[in-house]
């Protein structure tokens, strides 16, 4: 959501030549700004990406001197203050203060969509002036913006070999690990080992699908709710990297829940036998999916992995089937 503009606007197609250059000269300058300030928030962990924001800032900072000596020959040495918000129907753009913890990937595409508005901004503008020292700039800016290569290009083309990738690469995988992977494997744990025991203690205790299907419920949103707030709780990202507390307690949470609904929906089946043999084979997915899981993202060897979950899930289990029979 962005905040309303308050007081008059107008439309592209009522702004005089003044006004375009204006706000031509406004757009490069928060253009800039926000390339400046995705410089510095790579800067600790994606350097070289930082420095590719940097020159384009540069470049942003090149066409806006452009732009003021051509205004100030046609129209003196006042620009008004004209941005985006006054101009009715003009495409907004998110606070990149708002976007603390935007990936590398999410920035990127940013980027790549902001040059890419320039470029119509500055066509659209080309057609709407008659000046033709005017129009001349602008078209000349569009055409420099459609020769830049895709940001992601660039960033590959400079930094695609040696051991500039490798670190950022690196460093990109161990952000995703840090702040979805391991959460989501806690919860996905969680939910999947800990909620076998009230599940299968109650459907050995009562024989009855229903009222097994009530308790794995309880048990599996309870659990997610629990570790949730423990996640979000535990740090707040600041000195370990771990991305905003409460992405990382929702990603626990919900695969948490997820982890005991699973082997719990079988008991929708009113049938006792088939659903307790239904939710076992379901089970004996989610500890197969538990060890993939680790030896995929955190360099457990999968046998090492599986053998380690499937004895915790296996003496779970029994411990509830134990106490749904005494």
């Amino acid at each position: 959501m962005f905040p309303l503009t308050f007081g008059p606007t107008k439309r592209f197609s009522e702004l005089s030549e003044r006004e375009i250059l204006a706000l031509a000269i406004s757009l490069e300058e928060e253009d800039g700004r926000i390339y400046r300030d995705f410089a510095e928030a790579l800067r600790e962990q994606f350097p070289h990406s930082a420095k590719v924001f940097e020159e384009m800032a540069e470049e942003e900072s090149e066409h806006r001197r452009r732009l003021t000596e051509l205004f100030r020959e046609k129209f003196g040495d006042h620009i008004p203050m004209i941005r985006r918000e006054h101009v009715r129907g003009f495409i907004r753009r998110r606070p990149v203060w708002l976007m603390k913890h935007a990936n590398l990937r999410t920035i990127r595409q940013i980027a790549e969509d902001m040059e890419e508005e320039t470029r119509n901004f500055y066509l659209k503008a080309a057609e709407h002036v008659t000046d033709l020292s005017i129009r001349e700039l602008l078209v000349d800016l569009a055409e420099t913006e459609s020769q830049h290569a895709s940001l992601a290009r660039r960033l590959r083309e400079r930094y695609a070999t040696g051991e500039a990738a490798a670190e950022e690469e690196e460093a990109a995988h161990r952000r995703f690990v840090l702040q979805y992977v391991q959460p989501g494997l806690a919860g996905l744990m969680d939910g999947s080992v800990s909620t076998l025991a009230p599940l299968f203690a109650a459907a050995f205790a009562t024989g009855n699908s229903w009222e097994a299907f009530l308790v794995g419920m309880a048990a599996s949103v309870g659990a997610g709710i629990s570790m949730g707030f423990a996640e979000a709780l535990s740090d707040d990202g600041e000195l370990t990297g771990r991305g905003h507390p409460w992405i990382r307690g929702s990603v626990c949470g919900l695969m948490t829940t997820l982890g005991g609904v699973g082997h719990t929906l079988p008991y929708l089946i009113p049938d006792f036998v088939i659903a307790t043999t239904l939710a076992v084979i379901v089970v004996l997915f989610e500890l197969w999916a538990i060890a993939w899981i680790r030896a995929r993202y955190m360099d457990t060897p999968f046998l090492q992995a599986a053998y380690q979950v499937v004895v915790g899930g296996f003496l779970v289990f029994v411990a509830g089937i134990l106490i749904g029979n005494a």
